[in-house]
């Protein structure tokens, strides 16, 4: 058994399995390359959204900031929502063929998430995506019932009103950009508070900290029923071939796009790419992902590595935000403000490194273990209420 209860997977091996596990597990490296940005900033996400680039960085590494945090924007969130809708296709079809009802446990795997996400939001990441994931989780079980005409209709609507959304929200920052680039001032919590000090933090500000989950919560909608149609037409299989074309060509034409708006488009142009382009991005990486897998298979080194991390999704996201917090936040060493004149190498350095060590991690766990430690602890509430078999 593999991690279905929080990124799932379906109970069989096989390629498709392996495809998908190599697709979540560069989603979850991937959101590190965003993530590690705020680790990074002295105000943590509150500065990050107000001025990316802090004032000790130069023009030019401060463009070379720009780029890289334009290569991961928005495009590794999208594809883990794929992943997440993905699993849940096939989930609801193994419960259909063996007759069982839908969504009935998954309701209390959900419940499980969101309370999992809540413990890594007060005691690690202020920037959790698992609790609103527990609940466009479960929104999406109950719609997997219905008819393919109106999951797709429920995408259109969704894609549409969030895309009217986040564009009134672009005109809006854009018509106020003369205070953008000036981030909070003062000493920041991030270099001072202790561990639990940053806990009550978050839970003090947590109306700023979680309007993330509801904004984005059309499009989050909209990419988790995608993803389940694009499993049912085959995007992980052979005969996908043409669909894979089609996202790749989407893929294609939105980077120069996504990636102009990342480097040059200020606090507008930052919205915009990650809310409007970076899903589009997300989708034709999705397509290359599949397509690599399918014609080099999904068992070569890299492909390995992946696939072990994405065995253990869950696990690995909270151990890489952990080691985030103890580079960078003053509980741990500090790096966000005694390395603040060095932001953009020291940034760089300490993904590659906190990236081995969560690859390392899954491989020497997976040596050893079935189920990573976060995994086995879920497998084990999910049992809460079953009856053990006489």
């Amino acid at each position: 058994m593999t991690n279905t209860t929080v990124l799932p997977t379906p109970a069989g091996a096989g390629r498709r399995t392996a495809t998908l596990d190599v697709v979540r597990g560069v989603a979850i490296i991937g959101t590190l390359g965003t993530n590690i940005w705020i680790f990074s900033h002295p105000w943590g996400m509150l500065g990050l959204l107000s001025a990316p680039v802090t004032p000790e960085t130069s023009d030019s590494a401060g463009t070379a900031q720009l780029l890289l945090m334009a290569l991961a924007q928005g495009k590794f969130l999208a594809l883990l929502s794929l992943a997440f809708g993905m699993g849940l296709a096939i989930q609801h079809a193994s419960a259909v063929r063996r007759r069982t009802r839908w969504p009935g446990r998954y309701l209390w795997r959900a419940t499980l998430l969101l309370l999992d996400g809540a413990v890594n939001y007060v005691l690690i990441a202020e920037f959790d995506v698992l609790m609103g994931y527990a609940v466009t989780g479960a929104v999406v079980a109950w719609l997997l019932l219905t008819r393919p005409t109106t999951q797709r209709r429920v995408i259109l609507v969704c894609g549409a009103l969030h895309v009217v959304l986040i564009s009134a929200l672009v005109a809006l920052v854009a018509a106020s950009a003369d205070g953008a680039g000036q981030g909070p001032t003062g000493r920041s919590p991030y270099a001072d508070a202790s561990f639990l000090g940053l806990a009550l933090f978050r839970l003090q500000n947590a109306g700023v900290f979680r309007a993330e989950p509801v904004l984005i919560g059309l499009l989050s909608l909209a990419m988790f029923l995608l993803g389940a149609r694009l499993h049912r037409a085959g995007v992980l299989a052979t005969e996908g071939a043409p669909l894979r074309r089609r996202l790749l060509v989407l893929g294609a034409l939105a980077v120069p796009v996504d990636l102009a708006l990342g480097v040059w488009g200020s606090a507008a142009g930052l919205l915009a790419e990650r809310y409007l382009v970076a899903p589009l991005v997300g989708l034709g990486l999705l397509a290359a992902l599949a397509e690599v897998c399918l014609r080099r298979g999904a068992e070569g080194w890299a492909a390995r590595r992946a696939r072990e991390v994405g065995r253990v999704a869950l696990s690995a996201y909270l151990l890489q935000n952990l080691l985030g917090g103890s580079l960078f936040y003053g509980w741990g060493l500090g790096l966000a403000v005694t390395a603040a004149q060095w932001r953009v190498p020291v940034t760089v350095g300490a993904f590659l490194l906190i990236a081995a060590a969560v690859v390392l991690a899954a491989h020497q766990w997976l040596r050893r273990f079935e189920l990573g430690p976060v995994e086995w602890l879920w497998k084990r509430g999910e049992r809460i209420g079953v009856r053990a078999p006489r």
